[in-house]
């Protein structure tokens, strides 16, 4: 029979020999070593073995799949209930790094819903997702124990600390294992399709905490968004004869100029809204005329209604040309998002990103914290400080005794 002791050294050695591959000896560097070599360590050390094991899975938005058979693998080994709740495939294919697109069958995309004792239904829920932005890059370990990779920050960072922070609240018998549970959902990056679905559990908690970067800070709002497409209808010809036809790109081009011109809403809290032109097709040779072109735009909205905001959008569209312009908007519109933060200890700050809390229905509580920057989130410089992960762990514990207290 396999001793602690022996088991305690094995998985010291492990993570020791994980975190010095790579990392490069500077002698002038300050390096905080992440692990040590007592007893004490081991939870550290699961809880970067977790988070590395989890960022080298390659996870794209509709190809959670295998990271979400890992984690139900490393839930259940904990002595978690797991529950898959299947999400259908992404209204698109998901492009790979090879160039190639593939379509993702529906029963291969789930999220996993883990509870420690024997009732589903908790007070409390942490949540965070288990998709990434493309595209994929792995785990490194870089100077002064930075850790890089996609979702090494968004929220690879989030999934392994909230793990983690309710293992050790059971642990040592903080809480109740009917207390909290898990939900790590897929689709997130991609209009929230998993945590829409989680709608149809029917389950309602007094307290959801969200992960995402937030600079281990608690987020008391964010930005609105609208997402929609801009259409313009030509017709087709010969470059050389431009009068024979109508040139779709001609037309969507001042469509777009006047789009930048709009007043958009403001408030005090989160400033200016923006909008962001994020994708251009059109024609297809220089020497043809334009039979169609297209804008994919995102508005993150800083106050009002977005039904507001898309009036201002037609009415100047329409005064472009209304004839050959047609606007489509997207489904999961919404405008700035309250967030609860009254809990002491931390430091508040509202962020322009979206998350998957409006998504959500319910009366709950909803906090959202997370260690990480989301300034090098889906950049390829996406990495976070070893030491964020520790702290996030300690701040989680917080929240979830504060959620319990209540």
């Amino acid at each position: 029979m396999l001793t602690t002791q022996w088991l305690v050294q094995c998985v010291l050695a492990i993570a020791t020999t994980v975190f010095s591959h790579n990392l490069e000896y500077d002698p002038s560097a300050n390096v905080e070593q992440p692990l040590g070599t007592g007893e004490t360590e081991v939870g550290k050390s699961a809880l970067y073995l977790l988070h590395m094991d989890l960022v080298n899975i390659e996870s794209i938005s509709g190809n959670e799949h295998h990271v979400g058979v890992f984690l139900e693998s490393y839930l259940k080994d904990h002595n978690f209930t797991v529950e898959r709740q299947y999400v259908g495939p992404v209204p698109r294919t998901t492009g790979l790094q090879d160039g190639e697109a593939r379509f993702i069958d529906e029963h291969r995309r789930f999220n996993l819903l883990a509870y420690p004792g024997s009732k589903r239904q908790t007070r409390a829920l942490l949540t965070s997702h288990i998709d990434t932005v493309p595209p994929f890059y792995g785990y490194e370990l870089r100077k002064h124990n930075q850790i890089w990779g996609r979702g090494s920050v968004d929220a690879k960072a989030c999934v392994a600390t909230q793990f983690q922070a309710l293992q050790e609240l059971l642990s040592s018998e903080a809480i109740s294992r009917d207390d909290v549970s898990l939900l790590f959902v897929v689709g997130e990056e991609t209009g929230g399709d998993g945590m829409i679905s989680v709608n149809d559990l029917n389950m309602e908690w007094e307290t959801v905490i969200f992960g995402e970067p937030t600079e281990l800070k608690l987020a008391s709002g964010h930005k609105g968004i609208l997402i929609f497409t801009v259409k313009a209808h030509g017709k087709a010809g010969h470059s050389g004869y431009p009068w024979l036809g109508a040139n779709a790109n001609h037309i969507l081009i001042p469509a777009l100029a006047a789009l930048q011109q709009l007043e958009l809403p403001s408030s005090m809290k989160y400033g200016n809204s923006t909008l962001n032109i994020g994708e251009i097709k059109g024609g297809v040779a220089a020497n043809v005329i334009a039979e169609s072109a297209s804008a994919k735009i995102g508005i993150r909205i800083a106050g009002g209604d977005p039904e507001v905001v898309k009036e201002q959008i037609l009415e100047a569209i329409k005064k472009v040309d209304p004839d050959n312009l047609e606007v489509e908007f997207y489904g999961g519109s919404y405008g700035p998002v309250y967030i609860d933060s009254d809990v002491e200890g931390f430091e508040t700050i509202a962020v322009n990103y979206g998350t998957d809390i409006p998504n959500l229905k319910g009366n709950h509580k909803r906090y959202l914290y997370g260690p990480g920057n989301i300034l090098v989130a889906h950049s390829d410089h996406e990495h976070l400080a070893a030491g964020e992960l520790l702290t996030a762990v300690r701040g989680y514990k917080t929240l979830i005794r504060a959620a319990l207290m209540n």
